[in-house]
């Protein structure tokens, strides 16, 4: 990492410094500010990334008030860089990395602690989770993707579906649905998506939904027997609540019910189907297969809004009002 080190004119040698927006403690979007740190440190199976694009997460506002303080079995150190989701070029390699190349295009699925998230020019994510950008994909779109469409895989995964099998996607026009409504059609199943207000309803019936409903204004349960009369083969839940539990009514007894762990509230009554919960897969294998599906699809990420590096306060402040897919910082 020789070639980063700076000199002052006194040939002082300093560490290389980046921007970034990082938390002194936790707390409100006020705690947010931009400043230059240090570059993180790369490991002989890291992958230094030079970030353009990184993710904004409802889970992210949760993260700096705090509520994930400590459960990785991580002590929370300052300044905490949040951001789970990145895509740009890498800038380096340690020494075990032979699978990348310093200027490649690639994203990431990576974790704030212990070593920092996205919200910054740089991020250091071990080799193992890091994946090419399909040729055609835009790298703002990549940046916004890797934790929600590796989320949506892995439950359609737990789910099993076979061709023409249905499935209810409910919160279709959020990060991980809309996503979700994608990946099932390229494999055939038929899909009921419940989405938000009119823009996310258009959102799910562009993406190839079978039928799309207003979760907030449409009769779900009517909608869901017209659509699969002898019940619906199974459900991916991305948004929990009232309004979702009285939907899982419509999956038959002997179906299954995909519910990314995060995912909340929590369901209070227990559906008749089995519900299993569960976490992403942000390993090569599943990146690879990600892609893979990319290559050979109109897959697409949707990015509602970006907001420079700077304005990431105004991001976490749009978490709260209504859009559909995902919103993103540009960094680079």
């Amino acid at each position: 990492m020789g070639s980063r080190v700076e000199r002052t004119a006194g040939d002082a040698i300093v560490a290389p410094q980046m921007n970034a927006v990082v938390l002194d403690r936790f707390g409100g979007v006020d705690e947010l500010s931009s400043r230059r740190i240090p570059l993180p440190q790369v490991g002989d199976d890291d992958v230094l990334i030079r970030v353009e694009y990184a993710g904004v997460g409802s889970w992210d506002a949760g993260e700096r008030e705090g509520d994930y303080d400590g459960v990785f079995g991580v002590a929370s150190t300052f300044p905490y860089i949040l951001g789970w989701d990145a895509a740009g070029t890498v800038a380096a390699v340690g020494r075990n990395v032979t699978r990348f190349d310093v200027g490649e295009r690639v994203y990431a699925a990576t974790m704030p602690v212990p070593r920092g998230g996205t919200y910054a020019e740089y991020a250091v994510v071990e080799a193992e989770f890091v994946a090419r950008v399909p040729d055609r994909l835009p790298t703002g779109q990549a940046g916004a993707m890797a934790w929600d469409a590796l989320t949506a895989l892995r439950g359609l995964d737990l789910l099993g579906l076979r061709p023409d099998e249905t499935l209810m996607v409910f919160g279709a026009s959020g990060g991980i649905g809309h996503m979700a409504v994608q990946l099932a059609r390229h494999s055939g199943i038929r899909v009921l998506a419940v989405a938000s207000g009119d823009d996310g309803v258009a959102l799910a019936r562009r993406l190839g939904a079978d039928d799309a409903v207003d979760g907030r204004r449409d009769d779900v349960l009517a909608a869901a027997v017209e659509f699969a009369p002898d019940g619906l083969d199974a459900a991916l839940v991305t948004v929990g609540g009232e309004i979702a539990e009285r939907s899982l009514r419509a999956i038959r007894k002997s179906g299954r019910i995909a519910w990314p762990n995060g995912v909340l509230p929590a369901p209070v009554t227990s559906p008749g189907a089995t519900v299993s919960h569960y976490d992403g897969d942000r390993g090569r294998t599943a990146t690879d297969r990600l892609n893979a599906i990319i290559e050979a699809s109109s897959f697409e990420v949707h990015v509602a809004r970006t907001f420079p590096l700077a304005r990431a306060g105004d991001a976490h402040r749009a978490l709260n009002d209504h859009y559909v897919g995902k919103l993103a910082l540009k960094v680079g």
